[in-house]
């Protein structure tokens, strides 16, 4: 395993907070030049000035704003070598015949089709550098039913069948593409009612893992991690 990121960049979307904070924080730590992006700007750049890394706006369901993200990637670093598709947004509001068509939209286009727009945009930077990772957070709702959260879960159950096949479509590329399934995690946008914080993942927890990710040996990658706590919350 490299102990260290030193020359390479990475980009973590949803970077301003939570998960993808702390995500973007070991990765500065690993020595990666590092860029978080997101659609509010003011948190953005709070946490940028706090991890001393690049801030980019980004709306991860517009193609046209992640594809302008790319280009200034390409054109201030010339090259990426971590993609962590973090962004993503909750939907546990009830049935899913009582959900507002557009409900459904918004959760689909951020948390499946935005992966999909970065990947699109970034894979072939990543092909003409000769390499590098890419880490997409699911859920562990990806795996199991989901009652009153069925949106939610199809996005996630959609990300870890995108995973997979990317997976073998960029190999070739040596290009590593892996999902991580975290369980029921402590963030301010995903409080978990009726959980103990104290037993539920922590961002840190994930980070862990992405991190684990980008460093493994050349020679194999793991394409799932299923993340639990150790105790139920």
């Amino acid at each position: 395993m490299k102990e260290t990121l030193s020359g390479q960049v990475a980009v973590v979307t949803g970077g301003g907070r939570g998960i993808g904070a702390a995500i973007a924080r070991k990765l500065v730590s690993l020595g990666a030049t590092t860029i978080i992006c997101g659609r509010q700007r003011d948190r953005l750049e709070q946490t940028a000035r706090e991890l001393q890394c690049e801030a980019l706006v980004c709306d991860v369901s517009d193609w046209n704003s992640v594809s302008l993200l790319a280009e200034r990637v390409k054109e201030t670093f010339g090259r990426l070598d971590v993609l962590v598709n973090n962004a993503g947004i909750g939907g546990f509001g009830g049935p899913l015949h009582t959900m507002p068509v557009n409900k459904w939209d918004e959760i689909l286009n951020t948390n499946l089709r935005g992966v999909f727009y970065t990947m699109r945009a970034f894979a072939p930077l990543m092909i003409s550098g000769g390499g590098g990772h890419v880490v997409n957070i699911s859920s562990i709702a990806g795996k199991n039913p989901l009652p009153n959260g069925a949106a939610y879960a199809a996005s996630k159950w959609g990300l870890n069948g995108l995973s997979y096949s990317i997976a073998e479509e960029l190999r070739g590329h040596n290009i590593r593409v892996s999902v991580v399934c975290p369980g029921s995690t402590h963030t301010e946008l995903s409080p978990h009612e009726g959980k103990n914080p104290n037993k539920m993942l922590q961002p840190d927890d994930v980070a862990h893992v992405v991190a684990m990710l980008a460093t493994q040996a050349p020679q194999s990658f793991a394409s799932e991690v299923i993340l639990r706590p150790t105790q139920k919350p």
